[in-house]
């Protein structure tokens, strides 16, 4: 967990690079994500990262998850709210916050590993959709992927339908494919 900050910081720069290479039409690009497109993980991720930081903060995020966060600029949303998800996680205390998101109450060192999951996923289920996955940052979804594994997996997030049952992957696939593998996303046979 001590270096789970710069991981988050890691998780925004890749999934930064990601959606800087969406364009207009990828925009509309299916995802693993059943029955979400590029825009609607875009628009999950960018409020998600809002409420997260409202929820660290102690502030009010100003609307709800399924709001429009993108508006006509999604790289300009995506990179506003990177912005702001830095500030409150390098926060000296926050880590020592509790912090109180749709799962529940969350010690600050859980809250962050949630949200570099959520950050570091995402990115990844654009990278697929716009058939950019030599954007994702291997080395953190494998490192992730040991995180989550080491703790005993993460069944209990299955059974609500948080991630889906595991998707069997080559053990050699690169670590982007096994991640996404592990939190139950199918990925296209083209993608690398």
């Amino acid at each position: 967990m001590d270096n789970v900050i710069g991981q988050i910081d890691r998780a925004l720069d890749a999934t930064g690079a990601i959606v800087a290479a969406v364009g207009d039409a990828g925009l509309a690009a299916p995802t693993p994500c059943l029955e979400w497109d590029v825009r609607t993980v875009l628009n999950h991720t960018v409020g998600g990262i809002h409420l997260f930081a409202a929820a660290l903060s102690g502030t009010d995020a100003g609307a709800d998850h399924d709001s429009d966060w993108l508006g006509s600029d999604p790289q300009g949303a995506f990179a506003a709210a990177a912005e702001v998800d830095r500030a409150v996680w390098h926060r000296p205390d926050a880590l020592d916050a509790t912090v109180d998101i749709s799962l529940g109450e969350l010690p600050g060192p859980a809250a962050a590993l949630v949200h570099l999951t959520e950050v570091l996923v995402h990115g990844v289920d654009i990278a697929v959709a716009i058939d950019r996955p030599d954007l994702a940052d291997d080395g953190l979804c494998g490192e992730l992927l040991a995180t989550m594994q080491a703790m005993g997996g993460i069944d209990s997030f299955r059974a609500p339908g948080i991630f889906g049952p595991e998707v069997a992957v080559l053990g050699d696939a690169p670590a982007h494919r096994r991640l996404l593998a592990y939190v139950g996303r199918e990925v296209s046979t083209r993608t690398p």
